[in-house]
């Protein structure tokens, strides 16, 4: 039995909220996904795992800075220390677009670091590949549609002949990859990409658009013992239980396991605990752990609609959590409510009872009833010009005074006899 440890989609320089922690100059959003980080390496080493495989997206765009590549050099320096064999996968957000540019990991790559193998390019890897582990892994970095069409030689086309074609190969490959590989090892799939069937944070099922899609027949081939994916945040088995209990899905082999993202990325992922995966891989059977990060940022988000503007400040308060439930937190509060009570709503008084929160969006969506009744006797024809605008400013609940300045600058435009105008 190999103990494989699985995890994806690190994006450690996602800086996006909060501010700089004094000691380190470090953004504390960026500590967060450190924080994460050296949980899975401590994990690892403690457990003396077999493997460690990550696949795919260690930051959140190409160019990471130096200070991010080097917290992030850091930890996997550790793991290679430690002499564990570790599989960094290339992912979309490491990948430039460019042919021939660098991709964000690469440097692993160019000083041939010890017990760390970069998957760049599709490729199967065995024992001798894996520091002598007993173990067949092929490797399905995040390749550019261009970048890909190069490396499988696939020909012009445009849109869906295009991917019909790539995909046509592709399949080919790894085909041709179970073939090659020996039977008397387990064989593990690593990809970063998205596959058909598996569900983003939001709910939205995958659909076939600008990224390649892998087919769920492809990943579920039973040759396989464990496929570990990254690209998709939400955590999830697409071939068997996922994470909650709650989830009675009946297990199948292998195991086609997206850990998700190491911590919260946006609102998006608010209600989702954070993984990594223990797999325990045998040919033939794989048994899967599902360990629960601690210590992730908690994500509040919350919506409210008003009708009236009775107590309306104590009503959005009342939607929040008591103020020591959101310390630390990253809080958001969107409110629609008709346009003539915003006047109403105390703005400083919901910042007060969230300054312990890390951040508080409050975000106002002023509803207005742009259908406008005209009486019975009157109709659009009867009307003219100034009466249909004037009609307009009271549709829009404008004050008095605005719709009278308005009123007046649109008889100047309608007077003004210059034909340019």
């Amino acid at each position: 039995m190999l103990k494989i440890l699985h995890f994806a989609d690190a994006h450690i320089d996602m800086a996006n909220y909060g501010r700089h922690d004094p000691q380190t100059g470090l953004p504390l959003r960026v500590l967060d996904f450190l924080k994460s980080l050296d949980e899975i390496v401590e994990t690892a080493i403690a457990e003396k795992v077999d493997l460690v495989i990550f696949a795919g997206d260690a930051y959140k765009d190409r160019s990471p800075a130096p200070t991010f590549q080097r917290e992030w050099g850091r930890r996997i320096i550790r793991l290679s220390q430690a002499g564990i064999p570790t599989l960094l996968l290339v992912g979309n957000h490491d990948l430039s677009p460019a042919i021939g540019r660098a991709h964000a990991i690469q440097e692993f790559e160019t000083l041939d670091v010890p017990n760390v193998r970069v998957i760049s390019k599709p490729q199967l890897l065995g024992p001798d590949d894996l520091g002598g582990l007993p173990l067949n892994v092929i490797g399905l970095p995040w390749v550019s549609r261009s970048g890909l069409m190069a490396a499988l030689e696939a020909g012009a086309g445009e849109g869906a002949e295009i991917y019909t074609e790539v995909e046509s190969r592709l399949t080919q490959l790894f085909e041709d990859y179970l073939e090659k590989a020996d039977p008397s090892l387990p064989l593990v799939l690593t990809a970063h990409a998205s596959v058909q069937g598996a569900v983003y944070g939001g709910e939205r099922m995958v659909m076939l658009g600008n990224d390649l899609v892998l087919s769920g027949s492809l990943v579920k081939n039973p040759k396989l013992d464990y496929v570990a994916l990254g690209h998709i945040h939400k955590p999830q088995n697409l071939n068997g239980p996922g994470p909650l209990p709650k989830d009675k899905t009946p297990y199948s082999h292998p195991p086609v396991i997206y850990p998700g993202s190491i911590e919260r990325v946006d609102f998006g992922e608010a209600r989702d605990d954070k993984f990594f995966v223990i797999a325990e891989v045998e040919k033939g059977r794989t048994s899967v752990h599902w360990r629960k990060l601690k210590g992730v940022r908690p994500f509040v988000d919350k919506f409210v609609r008003v009708e009236s503007g009775e107590n309306l400040t104590g009503k959005l308060i009342a939607a929040l959590p008591e103020a020591g439930q959101i310390s630390g937190a990253i809080v958001r509060l969107v409110v629609e409510y008709p346009r003539d009570l915003e006047k109403l709503i105390d703005e400083s008084a919901l910042r007060e009872h969230a300054k312990s929160a890390l951040e508080f969006h409050f975000v106002k969506r002023p509803q207005v009833d742009a259908r406008v009744r005209l009486p019975a006797d009157q109709s659009i024809a009867t009307l003219t010009p100034l009466e249909l605008l004037d009609t307009y400013w009271k549709s829009l609940r404008l004050a008095e005074d605005e719709a009278a300045q308005l009123q007046a600058l649109a008889g100047q435009v309608l007077a003004d006899p210059d034909p340019e105008l």
